[in-house]
């Protein structure tokens, strides 16, 4: 069974950073798709940035380009969010997600096209 757990939620001020850590157990995601997505109170899921455990390409959403940077650790089987510059708005309990089907780009950026979730962390950023 799939498990993802994130860690490294906190409160920042403004222009701060946060490091999210989202460790995978359960089998193998050398053919996974890892997300990240984040959810502000009354608002919908929105994708945040993706990449491909095989060949570690990158997705990211426009407004995070530039800001954030995902990354993956095969040996430690945990992908990472760098988040810097961070705003007020980044606000949001971020979730880690995962699949092993999304085979075209437009999916990846698709929260209903994720299988396995993990809990989520609160990112809180203050003005």
């Amino acid at each position: 069974q799939v498990q993802l757990v994130e860690s490294g939620g906190g409160l920042v001020q403004a222009g701060g950073s946060l490091r999210l850590s989202c460790a995978a157990s359960g089998r193998t995601f050398s053919n996974y798709h890892m997300g990240w997505f984040r959810q502000a109170p009354g608002k919908e899921r929105e994708f945040v940035a993706a990449i491909s455990w095989s060949n570690g390409k990158t997705y990211y959403a426009d407004s995070m380009k530039g800001r954030f940077t995902i990354s993956r650790d095969n040996a430690k089987n945990t992908v990472y969010l760098q988040m810097n510059s961070l705003k007020p708005e980044d606000t949001a309990v971020y979730y880690c997600a995962a699949d092993n089907r999304l085979t075209y780009t437009r999916w990846v950026t698709d929260p209903g096209r994720y299988d396995y979730w993990g809990q989520g962390t609160q990112v809180t950023v203050s003005s």
